[in-house]
C-alpha cells in the first residue's frame, strides 16, 4: 500500500524550477527529470522506512540519474515532501522547513 503524497509549496516550486532549468538546457530533458522524481517519490511512498533518517524525522530519497534528492517525512497516512533539492545546495535551506 502506498501513502498519499503531498508536496509543500516550497518543494513543488523547487521541483518545477528544476524541470524548467533542465528544459532550457535540452528540450525534453525536463520530462525525464519529472519522471525520475516521480519514480523516487512513488518508491518512497511505497516503502518510506527503507530511506535513511537524515534530520530529525526527515528521510532522504536520492534520484539515480539527476543530482537531486527528495526530503520527506511521514505523517499518518501521508508522505509530505519538504524539498526536492540539488545535492550541491546548502542543506540548511530545507532544514528550516522541518
Amino acid at each position: 500500500m502506498s501513502l498519499r503524497v503531498v508536496f509543500r509549496a516550497a518543494a513543488r516550486h523547487e521541483f518545477e524550477e528544476a524541470a524548467t532549468w533542465y528544459d532550457q538546457q535540452h528540450p525534453g530533458l525536463d520530462e525525464q527529470f519529472l519522471r525520475e522524481i516521480d519514480e523516487v517519490v512513488l518508491r518512497a511512498a511505497t516503502q518510506p522506512e527503507r530511506y535513511p533518517l537524515v534530520f530529525s524525522d526527515v528521510r532522504k530519497a536520492v534520484a539515480r540519474r539527476f543530482p537531486y534528492s527528495v526530503f520527506f517525512r511521514v505523517r499518518s497516512e501521508c508522505l509530505v515532501s519538504l524539498a526536492v533539492f540539488h545535492g550541491r545546495r546548502d542543506p540548511t535551506i530545507w532544514q528550516h522547513r522541518a
